[in-house]
């Protein structure tokens, strides 16, 4: 056979039979029916296979892999299957049309004026406090427990209450015969201290004795809590009891005088009143951020993400109205779950920082919450807001299921309806038996669920130890983490937090699976409140001539340290491990860490310039707390290289994105040789991960969310915050977008969606589809 070398032809000849053989390759590529799937799910040979590996080998030839491993898609090195399927077919998509059904079902009696109607199933998402089909029932929500000789208020719950109980959100105030009785009283105001046992020790509560003199004296000198007047207290700076505040949300001022907006989902969409957390739709308008508008007038005031679309108004014989939208796949369907599994959780909560990623100021300014789960509501606004949403179920792609167990991290203890002892109290128990009862509500109201077995549905753990705990019914479905646990190593709950151990729940209950299964599931960043200044500073983008620090962590060391976290598993020991070798901070003992040297930054106190410092440095670590921990999130929004050590632990997006090509991963028992091992990599090889966190970090940041309520935010005061101004800078794909993306990955490479037989428009050539 003649070699290449021994073909005697000429150039030009050459090169056009180079220009056919690529022609072909397009043209078998975008003609040919084909079904693209990422090569790692399948091993056997079958005719599918082979027209699989048939499109992967056209793909690769047009988007070969970088030096690397990866194929980079808009900015971002994704592994290579994914990233060519993105690029070659992803990229093409084009709207198609969808019929959207909004409801015109009408509830009984209209919910009392107690509830909204969800006009999809015509029955009523009654208030916090109410239920009945008509939201007819007035609940009466104790405060406290049962009262005892020696409990004269009930054993302690943190909502444990001496002056008058709301019983409809088991919610304290000062009550009718107080100057004002709106005010709240939060858990400690109304009850005596036990002064310190030792200088430094925290001054406790006694739950046993109350405190009305504090609480409800009406002495003008010294008024109590529930008779302060504010101007005469801010005036004449009266002492009030520290422990009196303003616990509840919708209220600002040191005495709770100023009324603020309450913090809703998307803020009811401009379409209703948020009531502490619950939409209170205006007439007609549904949905659990009133975002569904009504079937008899949905002309006026179409939500963007139905538009553009043409509208079919209901006919004599119908209560629905049909509108068809121009919209991409993949589509999502939301479903409207009773307010239990969210609204009630939002409206019902006693601490206004907890539960939700932002609270309003007097003036109704947003202020950004530390709330370490915020991410939970983030996500859950963005798709509601989306385009990619749907209502149409038999058109949908993916079933979002949305329940805020973010929430039950503070609620589980704040009112005895809610207190857990029947689980042992474990909250991870009761949280469990939430998400089996919204999958049981979900089996039975709709018809989705077993055209695929739940396959097509998504849950979000937003726990320390993220899905652990998931009812066993569900594990079929894909979930949204932060704590991509794979159990290889670390086979049992690693919190310190027993409250939260998933260790004992029964094997009936939850089944015999993982924390996480990275071919189904996906890790989502964590919540990190907008810092408007880390962008304003480009924090990110800064040199490698102005990261000085070879290696950097700041962050709980463990029990050798002052204020450290006293479990020998806190971080499964591996701060520990590396505090040992690495500390540049002195430990109890005033020892500092075998290996510590000038460029090497691990310390347990705290910074004021934590960013600055992490924007100064080189290589930052990744490592746990008692389950996820928002390093991976803080080394790239400063753009430093991520130091991974946690084996058989899986980071934001690691089973889709090429994380060789912006972060290093440490085996646990190799801490000892962590600095050699970065003193390895040359400048070549860092420059080109440095370039790599600049191109992916927005894709750790939960953008789409905070320009939601930018774009409120304009709308009341014709003008931006300083947040925002800097984040509508701001332009490469987010959070939101990248799960999107893989959504629609998935949505065509799943191999367990081959079975269903469905036929619907893809949006993709047909080489594609």
């Amino acid at each position: 056979m003649p070699t290449w070398r021994s073909c005697a032809c000429s150039w030009p000849f050459s090169a056009a039979v180079i220009s056919l053989a690529v022609l072909f390759s397009l043209v078998h590529l975008f003609l040919t029916p084909l079904f693209p799937s990422p090569l790692d799910f399948f091993k056997q040979s079958n005719p599918l296979l082979d027209a699989d590996s048939l499109v992967e080998s056209n793909l690769e030839s047009q988007f070969p892999p970088n030096a690397d491993g990866s194929v980079t898609y808009r900015g971002a090195p994704w592994k290579a299957g994914i990233g060519r399927w993105l690029a070659g077919c992803g990229s093409n998509s084009t709207p198609v049309d969808i019929v959207e059904i909004l409801g015109g079902k009408s509830c009984q009696n209209n919910c009392s004026g107690q509830g909204v109607c969800n006009q999809d199933l015509g029955e009523c998402r009654c208030f916090h406090g109410y239920a009945g089909k008509a939201c007819e029932v007035a609940l009466q929500l104790e405060c406290n427990k049962p009262v005892s000789k020696e409990r004269p208020f009930g054993e302690w719950v943190v909502s444990i209450c001496p002056a008058q109980c709301d019983k409809t959100r088991a919610m304290c105030f000062c009550g009718e015969g107080t100057k004002y009785p709106n005010r709240p009283v939060a858990e400690g105001c109304g009850f005596q201290t036990i002064p310190p046992a030792k200088p430094g020790d925290p001054e406790l509560t006694d739950w046993t004795k109350v405190d009305f003199d504090n609480v409800f004296s009406s002495n003008a000198s010294k008024p109590g809590w529930c008779n302060a007047d504010p101007h005469d207290a801010y005036s004449y700076e009266l002492k009030i009891k520290e422990n009196c505040h303003c616990k509840y949300d919708c209220t600002s001022g040191r005495f709770c005088e100023i009324p603020t907006m309450c913090s809703c989902l998307n803020q009811c969409s401009g379409n209703g009143h948020c009531r502490g957390g619950f939409c209170q739709c205006d007439r007609g308008y549904y949905g659990i951020d009133c975002s569904i508008p009504p079937a008899a007038s949905v002309l006026p005031k179409l939500p963007a993400w139905l538009r553009p679309s043409t509208v079919e108004l209901p006919d004599n014989g119908s209560s629905n109205a049909k509108t068809v939208v121009r919209k991409k796949r993949p589509l999502i369907y939301v479903y409207d779950l009773p307010p239990e599994f969210n609204s009630h959780l939002l409206e019902g909560r006693h601490y206004r920082m907890e539960c939700v990623n932002r609270i309003y100021s007097e003036d109704n300014k947003t202020i950004w919450t530390e709330m370490l789960y915020g991410s939970q509501v983030a996500l859950y606004e963005s798709i509601l807001a989306s385009p990619h949403r749907t209502l149409n179920g038999e058109e949908a792609d993916f079933f979002y299921v949305p329940v805020l167990d973010s929430c039950m991290i503070t609620r589980a203890y704040d009112a005895p309806h809610l207190y857990n002892k029947e689980h042992g109290i474990l909250r991870s128990f009761m949280t469990l038996d939430y998400y089996k009862n919204a999958y049981d509500h979900i089996v039975k109201q709709y018809p989705y669920w077993n055209r695929s077995s739940g396959k097509d549905h998504i849950w979000f753990f937003s726990w320390d130890e993220g899905a652990c705990y998931a009812p066993k019914e569900i594990w079929n479905s894909m979930m949204l983490v932060h704590w991509g646990n794979t159990n290889t190593k670390h086979k049992n709950s690693t919190t310190g937090y027993w409250a939260d151990s998933w260790d004992s729940i029964p094997s009936d209950r939850r089944g015999d699976h993982p924390c996480f299964d990275p071919q189904k599931d996906l890790v989502l960043p964590a919540w990190k409140v907008p810092n408007p200044g880390a962008v304003w500073l480009k924090l990110w983008a800064r040199s490698r001539k102005e990261r000085t620090t070879l290696f950097y962590f700041n962050g709980n060391l463990g029990p050798a340290y002052e204020n450290g976290r006293p479990e020998d598993k806190y971080s499964m020991g591996i701060r520990q491990k590396l505090a040992d070798e690495f500390s540049s901070s002195p430990n109890k003992e005033g020892k500092l860490g075998k290996q510590h040297a000038p460029n090497v930054i691990v310390t347990p106190l705290k910074s004021h310039k934590y960013h600055e410092e992490m924007a100064s440095s080189l290589f930052c670590g990744v490592l746990p707390g008692d389950g996820w921990s928002g390093r991976m999130e803080d080394s790239v929004h400063n753009g430093c290289i991520p130091v991974i050590i946690q084996d058989g632990i899986f980071l934001p997006y690691e089973n889709v994105l090429n994380y060789n090509s912006f972060a290093v991963r440490i085996l646990e028992d190799d801490i000892p040789n962590l600095i050699s091992i970065l003193q390895r990599y040359n400048e070549t090889e860092i420059e080109h991960m440095l370039s790599n966190v600049r191109s992916i970090w927005q894709r750790f940041l939960y953008r789409d969310s905070i320009l939601l309520e930018a774009t409120r935010q304009r709308e009341l005061f014709s003008k931006d915050d300083a947040w925002a101004v800097e984040f509508s800078k701001l332009g490469e794909d987010d959070v939101f977008a990248t799960f999107i993306q893989v959504l629609h990955y998935k949505l065509h490479n799943d191999p367990w969606r081959r079975s269903l037989l469905r036929q619907y428009d893809a949006g993709l050539p047909k080489a594609c589809a």
